[in-house]
């Protein structure tokens, strides 16, 4: 009886393991996160000293992709700013001190960020102050035609803006930065140059800030364009917010729409989508690094009106398509180019594309900041990704693999 007894169990077991198993292999095997879209923006995963791409972050899934603006393009778009206004400027006018040299100083945004390292070098290579080095302090003698005239250029003061806190891009340290620089160098200043927008507009607020000295920035953020229209902020360069942002949340919805190979970076960007829409900026994909990006024009008193705040992508319409829910990071919540031009493009364009966006946002200093934000993943269809340093892609990456 004992035996009996045992061989019903043993059976009864096989049987139930029978049918468990072929209820799995019946079954739709379950989506894990880390099969999800990826989108890093704005920040491309690299190594901080050499700017290489971190490729096995990029690799990470078929579904990782990097949306972002033709960097070292936009470096040499600001140069070209520089040297076109230079061309017609007057020289005796231009050259304060009437020393025969143009002096500049330069607003360094990140030492360790490839958009940072890409516009002092294109400005260097412009104004013939290159030295192979894009650090702070490392610049040799250069020249540029005047008017004209070919006259010497110094890059007389250059440092990276980080504030108190430690956050890079920093408008107030620009402030401060302008307020030694005024004071020290005087008349010796022609020209200021920035890494962005939001650093040029610091130095401007520098209450001894010399009049009619041209001042250039990076990112046609609204005040920006407003300060050129008002002959404050002599030029910048638009990096096409609307299409960087527009482009994220459109590679997102092609892949949760299920779209693979060049439709997913094709879709909706270079050919209509399933939906009729299309960005209507130019976009650039680059294979090698998995990059879609956006192109650069330079903004002046000349174009200014063109940029104005208000004016989205009429190519972009609502779809009929499933509604799905993405989470989003942005480094920085005090970054001037991300929360007054990205984050409102986001906003604008996310509910066009049925997509459920919540953001969150960092203090520019710590990761965890931004980690510490990044939760409840399994209730999200995919994720973009705007890290506080370049080379913190895993550290998002590895919370996706729970």
């Amino acid at each position: 009886m004992k035996k009996i007894l045992t061989a019903m169990i043993v059976l009864a077991v096989c049987i139930g393991t029978v049918f468990a198993s072929g209820a799995q292999e019946g079954a739709a095997a379950p989506v894990g996160n880390a099969a999800k879209p990826v989108i890093f923006f704005n920040r491309q995963p690299s190594d901080p000293t050499t700017g290489e791409i971190m490729m096995d972050v990029m690799n990470w899934n078929d579904k990782t992709y990097y949306v972002g603006f033709d960097a070292a393009g936009g470096g040499a778009v600001q140069g070209t700013l520089v040297t076109d206004y230079l061309a017609t400027a007057d020289p005796a006018t231009l050259d304060r001190n009437g020393d025969g040299v143009i002096g500049y100083v330069l607003c360094i945004g990140d030492v360790g960020h490839n958009d940072s390292k890409a516009r002092t070098q294109g400005v260097r290579e412009a104004l013939g102050t290159w030295n192979g080095s894009t650090d702070p302090g490392q610049a040799q003698e250069g020249s540029a035609n005047v008017g004209g005239t070919e006259m010497k250029v110094v890059e007389l003061a250059s440092m990276a803006m980080t504030g108190l806190d430690g956050s890079t891009w920093n408008a107030n340290a620009a402030t401060d930065a302008m307020l030694n620089w005024a004071t020290s160098l005087g008349d010796q200043i022609d020209m200021v140059i920035s890494n962005n927008d939001g650093m040029a507009m610091g130095c401007l607020q520098a209450s001894n800030y010399p009049e009619g000295v041209p001042i250039f920035g990076y990112d046609a953020n609204a005040d920006a364009i407003e300060a050129i229209g008002a002959g404050r902020l002599t030029g910048t360069v638009s990096q096409n917010v609307d299409a960087q942002a527009a482009g994220t949340l459109q590679v997102i919805r092609n892949l949760l729409d299920g779209l693979e190979g060049d439709a997913v970076i094709t879709a909706g960007i270079s050919v209509p989508d399933q939906y009729g829409n299309k960005i209507s900026a130019d976009m650039e994909y680059v294979p090698e690094t998995k990059a879609l990006l956006a192109q650069n024009t330079g903004v002046t008193a000349d174009n200014w009106t063109e940029y104005q705040a208000g004016a989205r992508d009429t190519g972009i319409k609502k779809i009929n398509g499933e509604t799905k829910r993405v989470i989003l990071t942005i480094y920085n919540s005090a970054d001037n180019f991300l929360s007054s031009s990205y984050v409102p493009a986001l906003q604008y364009y996310a509910p066009l594309m049925n997509i459920d966006l919540t953001i969150v946002q960092g203090d520019g200093q710590n990761e965890a900041s931004c980690l510490d934000r990044f939760t409840n993943l399994n209730s999200f269809d995919a994720y973009a990704i705007n890290m506080v340093k370049t080379n913190s892609g895993w550290d998002y990456l590895d919370k996706l693999q729970y």
